[in-house]
């Protein structure tokens, strides 16, 4: 097991990272589901931030804007109910869903201030019976004592056709090469930025998920978990 403390044993976390479209949202919902766990989408609180920044027209490349940022990641009043995502009691569901908040998101997410100021916000959901943590440094940096840590992984090609099914399926159009694109300058940023770079912990099991169906990818992350629970 991950590690012997006891808040670990009583609640137990899966933290499951992994690059932009690799479907680690997905799994880990149904993963959280079927062990009857509480579920983080530290993604989302980021898309929340990049809303937030977007309502007041902030660069985050200008330092004074950046000044301001740094304090509302801290104070994010963000809320979850269900599946719905609150900003500031407005709902946000939907806007934190565009690809205009996940370029805004990734942005955001290279600065170490900004890193610090959510941390404490995702550990919050560290509640009973258990947790199932998605994003990019749930092993590695929010939870590193997860008694399981998963890397799910896809080829950028095979990412860039979920993102683009994602999309049509809101009804709305999606040019692939952009997309695919878009796929590859995330992962650049986010290998390379400097706090808590997207990569596999040492002892995280790496799953590609590229030509592999969903329910079987489920199946073989609870098989894991339940060899360590």
């Amino acid at each position: 097991m991950g590690s012997s403390s006891p808040d670990l044993l009583n609640k137990p976390v899966i933290a499951i990272d992994g690059p932009t479209a690799s479907g680690k949202g997905t799994v880990a919902a149904l993963v959280a589901d079927k062990l009857g766990y509480h579920y983080l989408d530290s993604g989302a609180i980021y898309r929340v931030l990049a809303v937030a920044v977007a309502q007041q027209a902030l660069d985050p490349d200008t330092p004074a804007n950046l000044a301001t940022i740094i304090p509302m990641a801290a104070s994010l009043p963000v809320q979850f109910q269900g599946e719905q995502v609150l900003l500031n009691g407005l709902d946000v569901s939907d806007a934190i869903r565009t690809e205009q908040a996940g370029v805004m998101a990734s942005r955001l997410a290279v600065v170490p201030e900004i890193r610090a100021g959510l941390l404490q916000r995702q550990r919050d959901f560290h509640q009973s019976p258990g947790l199932v943590a998605d994003g990019r440094d749930m092993g590695s940096v929010v939870f590193p004592d997860a008694v399981l840590k998963v890397f799910l992984t896809a080829s950028a090609q095979v990412r860039a056709e979920r993102r683009v099914r994602q999309i049509e399926n809101r009804g709305q159009q999606a040019d692939f090469q952009a997309i695919f694109n878009d796929l590859m300058a995330r992962d650049k940023r986010d290998s390379e930025r400097a706090v808590a770079p997207l990569k596999p912990c040492d002892d995280a099991l790496v799953l590609d998920c590229s030509s592999m169906p969903i329910d079987q990818v489920v199946a073989t992350i609870l098989n894991w978990a339940r060899e360590r629970i």
